[in-house]
């Protein structure tokens, strides 16, 4: 049975807790709870992103978790003056819910130009609109685009 729109877009809304390290932690104590809230990026979310940050790889990474990160929240100055290795864990873990575990260049081209291409592909083939699409996590358009893809190869 083919899925819906509907399941496949109830992925945007998933929430995930991440116990941070606590030596990323300063003067927290080893046995008291470090957890955060953590939420996966759509592709308006690393649109919007990309837009904003201009090639900026810091911005880049600022914006992630300021966008991703649900408890606490953060103000976008909050965030810039995290430590680089909680900063640097947050986006680790940002990309991995969002289902994207490649490189920030790779990251930049998924984006990009091929990104409205496997838009226009699964709004035509699953019938979805732009905005059901774009409300998808990368890892999901990755998902049905494969889907798709083998679904093409058995006909």
């Amino acid at each position: 049975m083919a899925l819906t729109a509907d399941q496949m877009l109830a992925g945007a809304a998933l929430r995930e807790e991440v116990d941070v390290p606590p030596t990323l932690l300063a003067g927290w104590r080893a046995d008291a709870e470090s957890r955060v809230v953590l939420r996966p990026l759509a592709v308006r979310d690393l649109q919007r992103i990309q837009r904003a940050s201009k090639d900026d790889e810091t911005l880049t990474a600022a914006l992630m978790i300021q966008q991703a990160l649900i408890e606490p929240e953060l103000r976008m100055e909050q965030v810039t003056q995290l430590p680089a290795g909680l900063a640097s864990f947050l986006v680790d873990r940002i990309n991995a819910i969002s289902g994207v575990s490649s490189s920030r260049d790779a990251l930049e081209e998924l984006v990009q130009a091929p990104l409205a291409r496997a838009c226009f592909v699964l709004a035509r083939e699953f019938s979805w609109t732009p905005e059901e699409v774009s409300g998808m996590t990368i890892g999901q358009i990755l998902l049905y685009l494969e889907m798709s893809r083998r679904d093409g190869e058995r006909r």
